[in-house]
């Protein structure tokens, strides 16, 4: 469907060379207003598996430890859809001190976004409303080293950005100028605080696109815009715990992610985007679920093979429980924190492996590393790793 009155304005820009033409969105909420019915169904879908996974987190023997691995998930993800090589594994790896695969401007920019989620949801939790202030502090985490920390972290575009082409003229899309953004950027804070009007979902998709289309700073904002989906839903308590991240979906579904943004901008057809996004919602909180389920019977399962070793049980399930938090670790982190002697760490090691529980990556007989392997290969599934 088209609809003429929501489409924003393209304004063209002479220069001394050739002119390009920026867009500059019309305000939410869309006028006129959206066709609810069109996507009810996939709403009250979306809002069913949204439920099934908060219930699977109450479920947790501890949801701060899937948080803690989950959200380490999203930041892969998310990073690979900017162009990044970065896997969980070495994630985990380079936060463990480790040598990851990688080039470590990759990995450093997972690790930036992992601070960036941490530092706004904590931020939320204290009380400190979802502003421009707080998206700002978080672009200065996100943008804290590496290759995006010479583009002005934490502070709006001074300068005209594109997308696509080598230049504005030949660009595939260029946001708003910058003397356009204040007011753009003020009329989506108003509206991330209007209380009176679309389901949160609703405007979670919304600002999505609209900073999005503002794109208002010259690096991060594809990470960022993903970042306000899951920070507006646990700011007004759809989520009890930050669970749903739909990078994974636009990452599998790149072209048509990317098709939408446009479609909303040519044609103002919100209602597209809205019902793509609805089974974004649906497909990922499911396999959530799924994750966490998988999750809580590996541990099971290993605790009770562990429980078969009888009196060097205790230690080794002491041992298990860090490796929980710590898929990757060695022999020495485990002993300075888990209060056990250096020999009783590596005797549970060597009985965790007989028992195909963790496994050794390395190869070498010094400084050896040690992965939960089948807890890793199922935080791994989809983007690779081990």
């Amino acid at each position: 469907m088209s609809s003429v009155e929501r489409i924003g304005q393209r304004l063209k820009v002479p220069t001394a060379g050739e002119a390009y033409f920026t867009y500059i969105p019309q305000a939410l909420p869309p006028v006129p207003a959206l066709k609810m019915e069109t996507i009810y169904s996939l709403l009250d879908q979306a809002n069913i598996a949204l439920g099934r996974l908060d219930g699977i987190a109450n479920l947790l023997p501890d949801q701060e430890l899937f948080l803690y691995m989950y959200i380490r998930k999203e930041a892969v993800l998310s990073s690979q859809i900017e162009g990044t090589q970065s896997s969980l594994s070495d994630l985990l790896m380079f936060e463990s001190e480790k040598q990851p695969g990688v080039p470590a401007y990759d990995v450093i920019e997972v690790s930036n976004y992992v601070a960036a989620m941490e530092y706004g949801l904590k931020r939320l939790n204290e009380g400190f409303p979802l502003c421009l202030r707080l998206i700002k502090e978080i672009h200065t985490k996100l943008l804290s080293r590496g290759r995006g920390s010479m583009k002005q972290p934490g502070e709006f575009r001074r300068s005209q950005n594109w997308i696509g082409g080598t230049r504005p003229g030949n660009a595939n899309f260029v946001p708003p100028p910058p003397e356009k953004l204040m007011d753009l950027l003020g009329d989506l804070e108003k509206f991330i605080h209007d209380e009176k009007q679309l389901p949160t979902l609703v405007k979670a998709a919304l600002v999505h696109v609209q900073f999005e289309t503002i794109h208002p700073f010259l690096d991060g904002n594809g990470r960022l815009g993903r970042l306000l989906i899951t920070f507006i839903l646990c700011a007004e308590g759809i989520l009890a715990k930050p669970l749903l991240y739909l990078s994974l979906y636009f990452k599998a579904n790149r072209q048509q992610y990317y098709d939408y943004l446009q479609l909303v901008r040519d044609t103002g057809d919100w209602e597209a985007w809205l019902a793509f996004f609805l089974e974004g919602v649906i497909q990922t909180a499911e396999q959530a679920v799924e994750t966490a389920k998988k999750i809580i019977a590996v541990f099971d399962r290993d605790r009770e093979k562990i429980k078969t070793l009888g009196r060097t049980m205790t230690s080794i399930l002491l041992v298990h429980q860090y490796l929980e938090k710590h898929p990757i670790t060695d022999i020495r982190k485990i002993e300075q924190n888990c209060e056990l002697s250096f020999p009783t760490v590596a005797r549970s090691i060597e009985q965790l492996e007989t028992l195909d529980i963790v496994r050794e990556i390395t190869g070498k007989e010094r400084q050896k590393v040690y992965v939960y392997t089948q807890y890793i290969d199922i935080l791994n599934d989809n983007i690779g790793g081990f």
